[in-house]
């Protein structure tokens, strides 16, 4: 079963298989803009501990690191060491031709600095690696104007489409309409 790597982004970033020592500034960044985490992350109930909602999300991910479910990411600054973020390939699916889907979460200061395509292109570029094609889904609200951009940017730089119709996700007891996109990684030949 693969492993989660830590993966170099850049000069500047670098990917960590995620873990419960994140938690305090993941949490941090949550506070600094809980809006944009509810966003990244619909399942959080902000009527509900949200510290104790994000620990329990980042020892699942720990007990699942090696069966190839899914694979999460913290994003930090290679400078300093400074949370960044995260990014992870989930396995709550709305294709049935996906084996993840494509989740990131940036924290404030950090944003309109392309560290998300970036970590995205790392990890698209280990999936390559994988001896067999990999298809990831990445769902995005059609009222989300920067995540239907970079999802449109995705899907140019690893060619990838967007299905024409809608899909319906559920949340918090609601279907909410959302755009989804489609990218094949297969090995490079």
């Amino acid at each position: 079963m693969a492993q989660t790597p830590e993966l170099r982004v850049d000069d500047h970033a670098v990917l960590r298989p995620a873990t419960h020592g994140v938690l305090v500034p993941m949490f941090e960044a949550y506070q600094e803009d809980s809006g944009a985490a509810q966003t990244a992350l619909p399942w959080l109930d902000p009527n509900d501990d949200v510290r104790r909602q994000l620990r329990d999300m980042l020892y699942d991910i720990e007990a699942q690191d090696g069966t190839d479910q899914l694979h999460f990411w913290s994003i930090h600054s290679i400078e300093d060491d400074e949370f960044i973020g995260l990014v992870g390939l989930g396995d709550e699916l709305q294709s049935p031709l996906a084996k993840f889907n494509l989740g990131y979460w940036v924290r404030q200061n950090h944003r309109r600095r392309a560290i998300a395509s970036r970590s995205v292109d790392a990890i698209f570029s280990w999936l390559t690696q994988r001896p067999n094609p990999t298809m990831v889904e990445i769902a995005v609200h059609p009222h989300n104007e920067a995540g239907l951009a970079t999802a449109a940017a995705i899907c140019q730089r690893w060619p990838g489409e967007r299905l024409s119709e809608f899909i319906g996700i559920e949340f918090n007891g609601r279907t909410v309409p959302h755009c989804l996109h489609l990218v094949e990684l297969g090995p490079v030949a």
